[in-house]
C-alpha cells in the first residue's frame, strides 16, 4: 500500500467537507486521517487527508477534486518535503506507586501531562505516527483509560505557502 498525503484548500463553507469525504468513499478510498480547519485567511480552510491506496491510482481522486467548485488547490506532500504532525491525548491510570514512572515515560517521549487526578494522568503528545504509537505501547502496561488521537496536520517546508495564490482565486471572484 501507498500511504499519501494530501493538502487541500477550500473554500471556508458549509458541506465542503461532507462532498469531500463522499467523493473518497464513491471512489472506493478509505480515509487514514482528516483533519480540517481555517487557515490565515478566514474564508479559508485546510484538510489534511491521508490515504492509503493500493493498486488504484490516487490521480483520479484529485481529478475529481479539481472539479468541485469550493476546491482551491491540491498538493500532496512529500513527507520529505513537509512537516507532518499527529496529536493524542491519553488518559493513563497513574496511583501512588506507578505515578513517577509514568511521568518518567511523559518525559522520556518529550511529551506533557496536562491534568492530574488521584488515580490518573492525561498526557498530551505530538509527533509522528511511529513516536504516538510508541508512547502508547509504553503506556499501556499502566493500564489506558482513555485514547484520543487528532488527524495528521501538515504543512510544506520552507518560506512558500500554497495559500496566497488561492486567496486571490477568491478575492477575483467575489
Amino acid at each position: 500500500m501507498s500511504r499519501h498525503t494530501l493538502s487541500v484548500l477550500v473554500e471556508n463553507k458549509p458541506g465542503i467537507l461532507a462532498r469531500v469525504a463522499a467523493l473518497f468513499s464513491r471512489r472506493g478510498f478509505n480515509i487514514d486521517s482528516l483533519a480540517v480547519g481555517t487557515t490565515e485567511h478566514p474564508d479559508i480552510s485546510r484538510m489534511t487527508i491521508v490515504v492509503n491506496v493500493e493498486d488504484r491510482p490516487l490521480e483520479q481522486v484529485t481529478k475529481q477534486l479539481n472539479k468541485l467548485i469550493n476546491v482551491l488547490k491540491i498538493v500532496e506532500l512529500d513527507p520529505v518535503a513537509s512537516v507532518q504532525r499527529e496529536m493524542v491525548l491519553i488518559k493513563v491510570r497513574a496511583d501512588h506507586e506507578t505515578r513517577s514512572q509514568v511521568l518518567e515515560t511523559v518525559q522520556l517521549f518529550r511529551a506533557k501531562v496536562v491534568d492530574v487526578a488521584t488515580d490518573a494522568v492525561t498526557v498530551e503528545a505530538t509527533g509522528s505516527k511511529d513516536k504516538l504509537e510508541a508512547l502508547i505501547r509504553v503506556l499501556e502496561p499502566f493500564g489506558i483509560k482513555e485514547l484520543v488521537q487528532s488527524g495528521m496536520v501538515a504543512i510544506g517546508r520552507g518560506t512558500r505557502s500554497i495559500t496566497d495564490r488561492s486567496l486571490r482565486a477568491i478575492e477575483r471572484s467575489a
